[in-house]
């Protein structure tokens, strides 16, 4: 197995956030979301393919798992709806939870890294320290020996 680029994989998480965010309020399904996202994002310049196919994987199994990932986010928001939470913050929990679901070859440590900058460049430092508890909770929940 070949090792992952961590700026690359970065980059691909912040495509798949903006995808996420452009279908959540766009109301547009997986494939016009990405196949519009790609057309207006030049991906020869930023992003190689191995990642573009990644983030287009999460975005797909994001999608797919929306009711599963809200309810199991609802179990562990206290006092937070997750159609009340602030768009991206929850964009940004949707997005690793699907990680923390179906890529089990990244440790969780990593895909919670990765969401906490992702909320602190997106959404605010007051982010994440919700985004932090949330997701470790969510991640006990998926593997309660860890």
């Amino acid at each position: 197995m070949s090792r992952v680029d961590p700026t690359a994989r970065r980059k691909a998480r912040e495509a798949a956030l903006q995808m996420l965010y452009q279908a959540e309020v766009g109301r547009a399904g997986p494939q016009e979301t990405i196949v519009t996202f790609w057309a207006a994002n030049d991906p020869g310049a930023e992003i190689d393919d191995e990642s573009r196919a990644f983030a287009n994987t999460l975005v797909k199994d994001t999608l797919a798992r929306l009711e599963e990932i809200d309810r199991l986010l609802g179990t562990h928001t206290k006092h937070w709806r997750v159609e009340r939470m602030a768009v991206i913050d929850r964009i940004v929990l949707r997005l690793a939870v699907t990680e923390l679901m179906t890529q089990p070859a990244t440790p969780a440590k990593v895909v919670i890294n990765e969401a906490i900058e992702l909320a602190r460049t997106f959404s605010g430092d007051e982010a994440v320290p919700f985004v932090n508890g949330v997701l470790d909770a969510v991640r006990k929940n998926l593997s309660p020996e860890s």
